[in-house]
């Protein structure tokens, strides 16, 4: 089952103080103002036009998540223990025709990964950019997170948490082989996601980036890609947009 919950995005913010966390009955919920509680890069910049503003954010996930073991693609993949949101994958595409070679038409099947073409993305010194509509979010684990007491860094969508213990969680993604058959050619050196392959039993994660953690169904943000999960696989999933 997917539920859909809309993520209040409203700007200018009334009296909303950086983030909080709160569990009630069946939700937990983050709520934040979506100005992170560390310094940002500076917006807009060379690969990203737009300016960080503050949000109205409130994220509820299940508080008891139950695993279907199904693997479904979701953009916004969780939020972190300080109110931002993680949406690792991108709305862009490799497109010759574009002045800056990529764009939101997906003809080409060569789709950037927010980390691998992250100067392109003009992502920050913690792997983070903004949108169009100025709320900033993580593609890669951000050293304040990776740093923080404890390896929870947040929770994902369908309410499993989301840690991060450095080389102990070993991405099962490799980089594929020889160079890419069709445009934009070249090796396959991680700008794109299809540059990537899942190689079962290659690291000790699954697709999506999961393993059980003292017998719970947990994810893990990697050094490597996919960095964050790409999918999830709890039975309700909270699609936030």
């Amino acid at each position: 089952m997917i539920r859909y919950l809309l993520a209040f995005v409203l700007t200018p913010l009334a009296a909303l103080a950086d983030s909080s966390i709160t569990v009630s009955k069946d939700l937990r919920c983050v709520s934040s103002d979506g100005v992170p509680d560390h310094a940002t890069g500076t917006f807009p910049n060379a690969g990203n036009p737009h300016r960080i503003s503050k949000q109205r954010i409130r994220f509820c996930v299940d508080a008891t998540p139950d695993y279907s073991g199904q693997a479904r693609e979701v953009e916004t993949i969780g939020i972190a223990i300080n109110g931002i949101i993680i949406r690792p994958g991108t709305a862009d595409w490799y497109d010759a025709s574009s002045r800056r070679k990529h764009s939101r038409n997906p003809a080409s099947g060569w789709r950037l990964d927010g980390m691998g073409a992250g100067d392109a993305l003009g992502l920050d010194q913690n792997n983070a950019h903004v949108d169009h509509r100025g709320l900033y979010h993580y593609h890669g684990i951000a050293d304040p997170l990776a740093n923080a007491r404890g390896s929870l860094i947040g929770w994902a969508a369908d309410g499993f948490e989301i840690h991060y213990v450095g080389d102990r969680a070993q991405s099962s993604y490799q980089l594929q082989s020889g160079t890419r058959v069709t445009a934009p050619g070249g090796a396959h050196d991680g700008t794109y996601v299809q540059d990537w392959t899942y190689v079962a039993g290659s690291g000790n994660l699954d697709e999506c980036n999961g393993a059980m953690l003292n017998g719970t169904y947990t994810y893990f943000a990697t050094d490597s890609f996919p960095f964050f999960p790409h999918c999830l696989k709890g039975a309700t999933i909270m699609q936030f947009r």
